[in-house]
């Protein structure tokens, strides 16, 4: 959008996302060209990449937090762990389509296309330096899918006022950190275009620690950079030039 004058976004909001995978983590122990290759044969067959395959490779991440101990505890002490509302929507997994998911392996991750510059979409290169909207970047700080470190390079990758918080917690809970949690905290900082960049170890001294949860230091970014509040629509009323597609929770529910 940014590359073809596509204004329709003010701002930019990304969650424990990576944008350069050199410093991608422990997931690089189980990514190389063999196993992409493995990957590719077998989403070839299926269409798509199983949930239960990309759970196991996530678990391996963290085997003892994720398999032994859960072993110990449910199996050898026959004790099930009581489910959370977390646990639940964790467990509630998707398959990842064949196109989809071999791309982001193989030239996002193995081959960093996207920070180098040399990923396309619709047949022309994307640059992150074309993208000059504001930017909310949150990392967490026992992230073991997207290192903190690693969602941080955002700042040299943009042309853009890039505030990045940093908060307490794993990829799933320390984004899923509604107001009231208790234990909570984050440090932020904001680095307008011109000002020099900050590395990690600088951020960590520099930006003030505060508590509580941080989508409230989210809601006030998005309020500073919104627009007069708009009346929301009648519920259940269809958009201009969109019709229903299906009553809730749609169609897709009913498939294989």
């Amino acid at each position: 959008m940014a590359r073809d004058s596509d204004h329709r976004l003010a701002t930019l909001t990304l969650l424990a996302a990576q944008t350069d995978f050199t410093e991608a983590g422990e997931l690089m122990l189980f990514i190389d060209d063999s196993q992409i290759a493995f990957l590719e044969d077998m989403m070839w067959e299926q269409g798509f990449l199983d949930s239960r395959q990309m759970a196991g490779a996530f678990e391996m991440l963290r085997s003892n937090d994720l398999i032994w101990s859960r072993l110990v505890h449910d199996y050898l002490l026959g004790e099930r762990q009581t489910m959370t509302d977390l646990m639940a929507w964790n467990a509630d997994a998707t398959r990842m389509p064949y196109r989809m998911h071999a791309e982001y392996l193989r030239q996002l991750f193995l081959n960093n296309d996207l920070s180098e510059g040399h990923f396309r979409a619709t047949g022309k290169p994307v640059a992150l330096a074309d993208i000059h909207i504001p930017i909310f970047a949150v990392g967490t700080e026992r992230d073991h899918v997207a290192p903190w470190r690693s969602t941080y390079k955002i700042n040299m990758q943009v042309e853009a006022d890039v505030t990045y918080l940093l908060t307490g917690g794993g990829h799933n809970a320390g984004i899923i950190s509604e107001p009231g949690h208790s234990g909570r905290s984050f440090r932020v900082n904001t680095k307008k275009v011109n000002q020099p960049h900050l590395d990690p170890n600088c951020f960590l001294e520099q930006a003030l620690r505060k508590d509580g949860s941080w989508w409230l230091e989210w809601s006030q970014w998005l309020g500073a950079h919104s627009g007069e509040p708009a009346a929301a629509p009648p519920m259940g009323a269809p958009q201009a030039g969109y019709g229903q597609l299906a009553n809730a929770p749609g169609t897709y529910v009913l498939m294989p």
